[in-house]
C-alpha cells in the first residue's frame, strides 16, 4: 500500500471522529429554555428533556400556537445563523418593502458575506434612527445586536436575549401584515426554511 492511501484512510478515519458542524446555541432545546429565561417567557409549550431540536420545531408546527415555531428557532440558532433565516424569510416578500426597507435589507445581505464590526455598526445606526420600527428595521437591529460591543466606543456586551427578540418581532410583525387566509402558508415556509437550522452540516 502506498503512503498515499493511507494518508486516505487517516482522513477518512479523522472525518469519521470528528464531530458534527452545527448552528445552534445548545445541544438541546432544554438547555436553550433552561439557559435563556426570556424564551420560556414567550411560549406556551416546553421541551421534553431529551427532545431534539427538529423534533420540537415540529411538535411546535404542529400545535395551536404554530407562531411559535419562529420564537424558538430564533432563539435556537447562533446569532449569525439566525439573521441569515430572518433574512431569508424576509425576503420573500421584498416587493412590499419602502425604499428605506430595500436598503436594509441590501446593507443586511452584504453583512452576511462580510459580517465585519464597521458593517454591523453601520446597520444598527441606520435601524436605531428609522422613522418607522419595519420588519426590515427590526431585522437591521438584530443585526446589530448580534455581537461584539454594543457601539465603537462601548465593549458592553449586548444582552443574548436581543437578537432573537428583533428577529421573532421582524419575521411575525412581517406575518401581521398579510391577508389573513395568507399567513398560514406563509409561516409554513418560514418554518420550512429554519429546518435546517436544526440539522448537524
Amino acid at each position: 500500500m502506498t503512503s498515499d492511501h493511507y494518508a486516505s484512510a487517516s482522513e477518512q478515519e479523522a472525518d469519521k471522529t470528528r464531530p458534527p458542524l452545527t448552528g445552534l446555541r445548545f445541544h438541546s432545546p432544554s438547555q436553550l429554555y433552561s439557559t435563556m429565561p426570556a424564551l420560556p417567557q414567550m411560549t406556551q409549550l416546553r421541551p421534553h428533556e431529551n427532545e431534539a431540536g427538529l423534533e420540537f420545531l415540529y411538535r411546535l408546527r404542529g400545535s395551536t400556537t404554530p407562531e411559535e415555531a419562529v420564537t424558538f428557532s430564533a432563539f435556537a440558532a447562533m446569532p449569525k445563523m439566525a439573521v441569515w433565516w430572518g433574512y431569508e424569510c424576509l425576503r420573500q416578500s421584498v416587493e412590499t418593502f419602502s425604499p428605506q426597507d430595500r436598503a436594509v435589507m441590501e446593507m443586511i445581505a452584504v453583512w452576511t458575506s462580510y459580517p465585519d464590526d464597521a458593517n454591523r455598526f453601520r446597520i444598527m445606526q441606520t435601524a436605531l434612527y428609522a422613522p418607522v420600527r419595519s420588519p426590515a428595521v427590526y431585522m437591521g437591529l438584530a443585526v446589530g445586536w448580534s455581537g461584539g460591543g454594543i457601539a465603537p466606543n462601548d465593549p458592553t456586551p449586548v444582552p443574548a436575549h436581543r437578537t432573537p427578540r428583533a428577529i421573532n418581532t421582524a419575521i411575525l410583525s412581517s406575518l401581521a401584515r398579510l391577508d389573513l387566509n395568507k399567513r398560514s402558508v406563509w409561516l409554513a415556509r418560514f418554518i420550512d426554511l429554519a429546518v435546517p437550522l436544526f440539522r448537524p452540516y
